[in-house]
């Protein structure tokens, strides 16, 4: 099957082409065909996109909204100038996989797409009024382009922290308010936590019972989460994925107070202090440069300036203090997983981070540290009691491999599972 996988946003949309199938997976055999993104919807459009064999193209295009966009994509996918053999016509696209940020309650798993299964995630706009809505967006664009017999499929930010149990995830607020308005801890990032966990499983000849781990994932956006038994029992971001550890231009944790105060003495709405601690905040408002990691890094080794320097440790020991907290909500783990872009690549956070936290058993390897950049590596010592792994997350993936299990059915799934989940490659110390 060749799955076309979108992460639609107000002025993006994200996609990759995936050929899988159920032994396919099972073998780690997928493959994916061309990927890439368009940037600046609405006017002169940017396309990128990188085809499996081919170099990285960049072009523009007027696009003035999604719809024309997913179909200026898909025609040329189909074009002989992108040369996939695979798809030569729009009946060669088997199925769409959709990101989707917030399920709420309603979905604890992916779901094969139905006029029932849009209302519900319509229901869930409340919870993610900037992101839901555009996925939305993205679905309807492919039933308009593709006709509504093609299999669509949802995948949830949200649904694998649904295992988090009831204390973990309510807020110590009026209970009325959870009941009323679903005011609760939700977590995010679920998609790579899972992809992670999962992969880890796989190296490790794990059974799911016996994955026991941390998984940090550290981009623009960070999130922790703690994995007992395979299963997501608390995560660092909670009802929106402003809370938790310290982003590129999220606060992270905060006083409440801060927002009804920073309102009063500047002059501001609390929507506008809102606006100011997810997009002022975080890496960028304390160094006042960049929410960029790697220039941050580079700042600090040319410059040694105060405020990147301070910028860099907080960052790195929020993350620190997470890991302790779950370590102890948990009774232990037995590796810490770093993902995502900062997580993948930088050795300088990751040392920063684990740097206190041999009371735990962990011992980082600086060489094995150095050399895992974007590899999957085990980057502390053999005789660790608590490791830790480089795994770079692909989320595509996991999305293409969820819309074939959903579309093949229970029976897909069940074979699916029992292969663990693997991916392509094997762990390399």
């Amino acid at each position: 099957m060749n799955i076309l996988v979108l992460n639609s946003g107000s002025s993006t949309l994200k996609f990759q082409l995936i050929a899988t199938d159920i032994d396919r997976i099972a073998e780690g055999r997928d493959k994916r065909l061309c990927r890439g993104q368009i940037e600046r919807i609405g006017g002169e459009a940017i396309i990128v996109v990188q085809t499996r064999d081919g170099p990285r193209k960049k072009f523009t295009a007027a696009l003035p909204d999604l719809s024309a966009s997913l179909e200026y994509l898909v025609r040329w996918i189909v074009s002989d100038t992108s040369q996939i053999s695979e798809v030569r016509t729009l009946a060669d696209i088997h199925a769409v996989g959709n990101r989707v940020v917030h399920g709420g309650e309603l979905f604890a798993e992916s779901i094969l797409i139905s006029d029932e299964v849009l209302k519900g995630i319509e229901e869930c706009i409340d919870l993610a009024p900037l992101h839901n809505p555009n996925n939305i967006k993205g679905i309807l664009a492919a039933r308009q382009l593709f006709g509504p017999n093609l299999p669509q499929v949802a995948v949830f930010d949200t649904s694998f922290h649904q295992s988090i149990p009831e204390h973990a995830f309510l807020y110590a607020v009026p209970y009325h308010l959870y009941r009323r308005h679903h005011i609760r801890r939700y977590g995010f990032h679920g998609t790579s936590h899972r992809y992670v966990t999962d992969r880890y499983r796989v190296l490790r000849a794990l059974a799911k019972e016996q994955t026991h781990v941390i998984t940090l994932h550290l981009g623009n956006g960070c999130s922790a989460a703690a994995i007992r038994n395979g299963c997501s029992i608390d995560t660092s971001m909670g009802m929106t994925p402003l809370e938790g550890l310290v982003m590129g231009t999220r606060s992270g944790d905060i006083d409440p107070a801060i927002v009804n105060l920073t309102a009063t003495k500047e002059g501001l709405s609390t929507h506008e202090v809102e606006a100011l601690l997810n997009t002022q905040s975080g890496l960028l408002g304390i160094s006042g440069l960049t929410n960029d990691m790697r220039v941050l890094l580079q700042e600090l080794e040319n410059h040694d300036d105060r405020r990147v320097r301070l910028a860099i440790e907080v960052f790195c020991y929020r993350a620190r203090k997470y890991i302790g907290a779950f370590l102890a909500c948990m009774g232990g783990a037995d590796a810490i997983i770093f993902t995502g872009g900062i997580g993948e690549n930088s050795p300088a956070i990751r040392q920063r981070i684990c740097q206190g936290l041999e009371w735990a058993g962990l011992k980082l390897d600086k060489g094995r540290n150095e050399a895992a950049v974007g590899l999957e590596r085990q980057i502390t010592t053999d005789d660790s009691t608590l490791r830790a792994f480089v795994i770079p997350t692909d989320e595509e993936l996991l999305i293409a491999r969820d819309t074939t299990r959903c579309i093949l059915g229970k029976s897909g799934e069940r074979r699916a599972a029992a292969a663990g989940n693997s991916g392509v490659g094997e762990m390399t110390h």
